[in-house]
């Protein structure tokens, strides 16, 4: 196999015209030029260079070399550029996984300011619901997911950074006989029939376990796994439900909302994040937007 080292020491040797010359630029000896291109033709089969005169000219051979240990110096340095560009947060490309109600109140915002300070860095944003996006950063599909876990779920080779905390509310038909209180303990809708507004996995996790808390298991007599449905079905008088308040963006005009006590569920949110991808300043900075539009 070809040295790309000793065919710069030739490129430098052909561009001089001698190999005492290239000696002074390199800031080698005479001697341990000639080794190294002496080396080289081992390599290569054959000779590369030939007396003219008081210097040197390439051979076939040599000529096609320093050809091509140009092409090579220069893809170098063009490779050390772009990694220079990666590692400073210019270019680079971010994949990213998020669940529905996380795309409007979190990733939107986070991500145009994103595009602000990085604007180089391409974007593979892919909506992951109702299936939990944590396995797409587990197995290294994603460098960052919006989940709902509970810190206690650790997975090696992630970190999870809470964002926030998203409490659920009893969602109520307008009419109902509980629709003029503003706080409802959880055990008051016990014995009403439910609707459910989440598919089995995170985020109905919470809701079961804060029914358990408060002594019951939900009657759920209509399934949905999207807000805006599970509404339509509450308004329609078919049961009560529980709903995210990141969740009630879109207010169905025939329901009632109440904050729930005793115990109050709430849904943890996450960024799960590759450890491997926390160098990449592109994605520390879309951690930071997204810990500041939390906050907001």
């Amino acid at each position: 196999m070809l040295d790309v080292r000793r065919m710069q020491v030739l490129r430098a040797v052909v561009t001089s015209g001698s190999v005492t010359a290239a000696a002074a630029n390199l800031g080698y000896t005479p001697s341990a030029v000639s080794q190294q291109v002496a080396a080289l033709e081992k390599q290569a089969g054959g000779a590369l260079l030939e007396r003219v005169g008081r210097g040197v000219q390439p051979t076939a051979a040599g000529r096609l070399l320093t050809e091509h240990a140009a092409i090579i110096s220069k893809h170098l340095a063009e490779a050390e550029t772009a990694l220079a560009d990666l590692r400073a947060g210019h270019t680079g490309q971010l994949a990213i996984r998020y669940f529905a109600t996380a795309g409007a109140d979190l990733v939107a915002p986070a991500l145009a300011r994103l595009r602000d300070e990085h604007p180089g860095v391409r974007v593979d944003l892919k909506l992951i619901d109702p299936d939990d996006p944590l396995p797409e950063v587990v197995r290294g599909r994603a460098d960052l997911a919006i989940v709902v876990r509970p810190p206690d779920r650790l997975r090696k080779g992630v970190r999870l950074v809470h964002l926030l905390d998203d409490p659920y509310r009893a969602v109520l038909p307008v009419g109902h006989r509980l629709a003029s209180e503003r706080v409802l303990d959880l055990a008051d809708l016990a014995d009403e029939p439910w609707v459910g507004s989440e598919p089995p996995g995170p985020c109905l996790e919470p809701v079961l376990d804060a029914c358990a808390a408060a002594g019951f298991s939900p009657n759920f007599v209509v399934e949905s796994e999207d807000y805006a449905t599970a509404q339509g079905f509450v308004a329609a008088g078919l049961g009560i439900g529980l709903i995210p308040r990141m969740g009630l963006g879109n207010r169905h005009p025939g329901v009632v909302v109440c904050r729930v006590r005793k115990p109050e569920p709430i849904r943890v949110i996450h960024a799960a994040v590759r450890e491997t991808s926390l160098a990449q300043p592109a994605l520390r900075g879309l951690l930071d937007a997204l810990r500041s539009v939390a906050t907001r």
